[in-house]
């Protein structure tokens, strides 16, 4: 459409572009020309008879070559005869997407940002194996289909992280500007195998002994007990597969002593995404005049500042927990002993938890027409989940009856009860759920 509407790029402009590729660490269409012209990699560059375009053309690549040379993917035999390495392509078109990966995270700060060094930064391929804590700068897709998510964190440090691949449903809390952690995801052992554990003997399982037991607990829902005892065998042979099992006869399995580690282990390897848990929706600068129990509280509490780089996003969270501090010194909530220590009120993330609550509740009862009761400890809840409020000392799920409505801890658990009627006990700051015939559902 452009050559249709601008006409043909004239042979300046042509030259101009193909010049400015010469010293560009990617795959240009300088080093496509090559690739396809060179025989087992051998390209002949030898002097031809004169003619200009054949002349500019030999230049340009004489001189992309000296560039190759530098970065180890070109080598020169004899004059004009040149070996081009063979990975020299998937090294340079890697070279070039992770060029595009630092542009896009250069460009998450923001011109009021700065530039950052790229030595900082950090790809990932897959989920990180240790925790990352910092601050979210961007999030966009992955890839043309929509189907995966990019995030782009300022850790806590001192590097920038790029982390890809992440399935959208996990990142739907996390914000730009919030603060959240990115690990591996966490892989429980599964009851099935624990269940294949408990009933082996001497290293052994059987599954005739289990369908045994199963039978005789009557535990199994339906009824279906060769169908349960097949489910375990079924997922024997894809670890037999995995070689962490072994199959001696249709009866007998034999198993490692660290067998529930290993299949647990198997199955996060198998699942490379990112575990993602926000730990504040707000940023930074309101959390430091906030009446409630934020990020930056728990770190002064318990955290420390220990792993906080003193660059970067560390030293923004290590001077932002210096003003909370004295934000809480001037509240009251903190002294400052002679020795140069701080001391804190008792229970204070509680206090300042229920201070937000009852701020924040009485501000949603003007709007709702309904009083806010705030809950005690040990008390019981229940009316209908209308509907979700963030916090700066969490997620809190709203709770209404005819004339009154109440904000209790949220938990992923209750959104599947969304506009139904629901029932828990408060305990120690959690909510414990009863759903239908399931009591006691510890949050």
């Amino acid at each position: 459409m452009a050559t249709l509407e601008l006409g043909p790029v004239t042979e300046v402009e042509q030259s101009r572009k193909l010049s400015a590729e010469i010293d560009q660490d990617r795959f240009t269409r300088i080093d496509r020309a090559m690739a396809q012209e060179a025989e087992d990699g051998i390209l002949d560059l030898r002097p031809e008879p004169p003619g200009q375009s054949r002349q500019f053309e030999r230049t340009l690549r004489l001189r992309r070559l000296a560039k190759l040379e530098k970065m180890g993917l070109a080598s020169e035999h004899a004059p004009g005869i040149w070996e081009l390495r063979k990975d020299m392509e998937p090294v340079l078109r890697e070279m070039g997407e992770r060029g595009d990966i630092i542009r896009t995270m250069q460009k998450a700060f923001g011109p009021e940002g700065g530039e950052r060094d790229p030595m900082r930064f950090q790809i990932h391929d897959r989920a990180p194996e240790t925790p990352i804590t910092g601050r979210v700068m961007d999030k966009h897709l992955s890839d043309d289909l929509g189907e995966n998510l990019t995030i782009v964190v300022d850790g806590i440090d001192g590097r920038t992280h790029h982390i890809a691949d992440i399935a959208p449903e996990r990142l739907e809390d996390a914000r730009i500007g919030s603060i959240a952690e990115i690990g591996p995801l966490e892989v429980k052992a599964r009851p099935s195998d624990r269940s294949i554990a408990a009933i082996a003997e001497d290293g052994v399982y059987r599954p005739s002994r289990q369908l045994e037991q199963a039978k005789f607990e009557g535990r199994v829902p339906g009824g279906d007990y060769e169908g349960y005892v097949d489910a375990h065998v079924r997922r024997l042979e894809a670890l037999r597969r995995a070689g962490i099992v072994e199959r001696i006869d249709a009866d007998q399995w034999r198993i490692p002593d660290d067998f529930e580690s290993r299949a647990a282990a198997y199955d996060s390897g198998r699942n490379p995404q990112a575990s993602i848990r926000v730990l504040s929706v707000f940023e930074l600068e309101k959390q430091i005049g906030s009446d409630g129990a934020t990020w930056l509280d728990r770190r002064l509490i318990h955290g420390g500042a220990a792993d906080l780089a003193p660059t970067g996003f560390g030293q923004q969270v290590r001077e932002a927990m210096d003003q909370r501090r004295d934000h809480h010194i001037e509240q009251g909530d903190a002294t400052r002993g002679k020795d140069g220590r701080t001391l804190y009120r008792r229970n204070l993330l509680a206090t300042l938890r229920e201070r937000e609550v009852a701020r924040a509740g009485a501000d949603m009862a003007e709007s709702k027409g309904l009083s806010f009761r705030a809950t005690t400890d040990g008390e019981t809840v229940s009316g209908k989940f209308t509907g979700t409020t963030q916090l700066s000392s969490g997620k809190f799920a709203v709770v209404e009856k005819s004339h009154e409505f109440t904000l209790v801890p949220w938990r992923p658990v209750i959104d599947r009860q969304l506009g139904r009627e629901i029932t828990g006990v408060m305990e120690g700051g959690l909510v414990s759920w009863q759903f239908g015939r399931q009591r006691g559902v510890g949050l």
